[in-house]
């Protein structure tokens, strides 16, 4: 028996499928006093881990000249939502080496994909997971 068949959550519909080397971002949900608001992160898909209700990606930018990570679950209820702004093409799933380089030697090559089909599966998806809620 597993912990995710015990517990019923279900995936965020408003987060595509990612993919390493994806630039992406990211809104979460920030409380401040009494108020709420979303706080963008933009940044590259470094690494996706895990399977289950535990599945978390991370996202790495430059800011001020300074490296930033930020790691998000991915059925975390704070995620608002994800856009995905361009897909890398790479050939690793953990793009660690990324951290070590700077300038044009962090550029990643754009990977070429059919954006009417895209958009129709995350409508497909969205639509799923309303007729699953109700």
């Amino acid at each position: 028996m597993n912990v995710d068949s015990l517990i019923n959550v279900k995936r965020n519909p408003r987060i595509p499928e990612l993919a390493s080397g994806d630039t992406v971002r990211v809104y979460i949900k920030v409380v401040e006093g009494g108020k709420e608001r979303l706080q963008p992160f933009q940044g590259v898909v470094i690494k996706l881990q895990g399977g289950g209700v535990g599945a978390t990606f991370t996202i790495r930018r430059i800011a001020y000249g300074v490296g930033v990570e930020r790691t998000f679950p991915l059925y975390s209820p704070r995620v608002e939502r994800v856009e995905i702004i361009r897909h890398g093409k790479v050939r690793r799933a953990k793009l660690y080496y990324l951290r070590g380089r700077s300038g044009k030697a962090a550029r990643i090559k754009e990977r070429r994909v059919d954006r009417e089909k895209e958009l129709a599966q995350t409508e497909r998806l969205a639509a799923e997971a309303e007729e699953e809620a109700v």
